[in-house]
């Protein structure tokens, strides 16, 4: 006759992610958002190793609708009220989006989270790079990519284009030229004021504008999509923490970010701000 089980899994057994603790929610309400409570779960998992508040800040690569725009800051002022003015851990992972609400995010983070580390499992594109450069390191591995920072230009109801893609073309109509001329100043001077007061604090300032023109121009990269990984963004000069396929820390951020890429699709959100207590979705508008 077999006897009890036990209660501790043997190495290598197939284990559910779940607390110790009964959940305090009725058992119906936890069911429907056991999504979130699972990721929530696993946060706190990660905060007790790293000793920081971890945030994220998740965006649906290919919906256009999902780029950084007006009224994400509000969000982003919500979610850093889990942080309580410690140190604070913020993963992203964004197509970018508009230089204006990325320049608001980029204050509130300064102003709210003085101690940022910026984790990019995966990809933290154009604006999203801006967003990666507040803090005073970008913690990366092996499937991780920044991107150049080329802002976005609303030509008409879900018709974003890139910046640099409206200069020298003929044609096109001369304000939205200067539009974009204007956001790609926009993104440069961001960019420098960044890392000068920042991510390259005590560089040598001749260091410092090589750096803007390689993320913010499309001299050094010519497509918008170029990947820019750990190791490059190491040479450009930026303060990067390189993490390991084995790293635990690594497989643990994978893990959380896999699930948030299944479980934002699975809810039809676009966006997802959550720290450990607090967690905010966003649904495309209706057409």
């Amino acid at each position: 006759m077999a006897g009890p089980a036990s209660a501790t899994p043997a190495p290598g057994e197939e284990q559910f992610p779940r607390s110790t603790v009964l959940p305090k929610q009725s058992p119906l309400f936890w069911v429907v958002e056991k999504d979130r409570y699972l990721r929530q779960l696993m946060l706190r998992d990660i905060q007790a190793i790293t000793g920081r508040t971890l945030l994220v800040y998740f965006a649906v690569m290919t919906d256009q609708r999902a780029q950084i725009s007006l009224g994400d800051e509000v969000y982003f002022t919500e979610m850093l009220r889990d942080s309580k003015g410690g140190p604070v851990d913020l993963l992203i992972e964004t197509p970018g989006g508009y230089t204006d609400p990325t320049e608001k995010i980029a204050s509130l983070l300064r102003t709210l989270a003085a101690d940022l580390r910026v984790i990019v499992p995966c990809r933290a594109k154009s604006n999203g790079t801006m967003l990666a450069l507040v803090g005073s390191n970008i913690v990366m591995g092996p499937a991780s990519e920044l991107g150049p920072a080329d802002p976005f230009i609303a030509l008409g109801p879900n018709n974003n284009v890139p910046a640099h893609f409206l200069i020298g073309v003929p044609n096109v109509d001369p304000i939205f030229v200067q539009a974009a001329q204007h956001a790609i100043a926009q993104t440069m001077k961001l960019a420098e004021t960044l890392l000068t007061t920042g991510m390259m604090k005590g560089k040598q300032p001749s260091e410092i504008p090589s750096v803007v023109q390689a993320l913010a121009s499309r001299q050094q990269y010519p497509s918008h999509g170029s990947v820019i990984d750990a190791d490059e963004a190491l040479r450009l000069g930026l303060s990067v923490t390189k993490l390991g396929s084995a790293d635990d820390l690594w497989q643990r951020l994978w893990l959380l970010r896999c699930m948030y890429e299944h479980d934002i699709r699975r809810a039809g959100a676009i966006k997802i701000f959550e720290g450990p207590t607090i967690s905010n979705s966003l649904r495309a508008p209706a057409a």
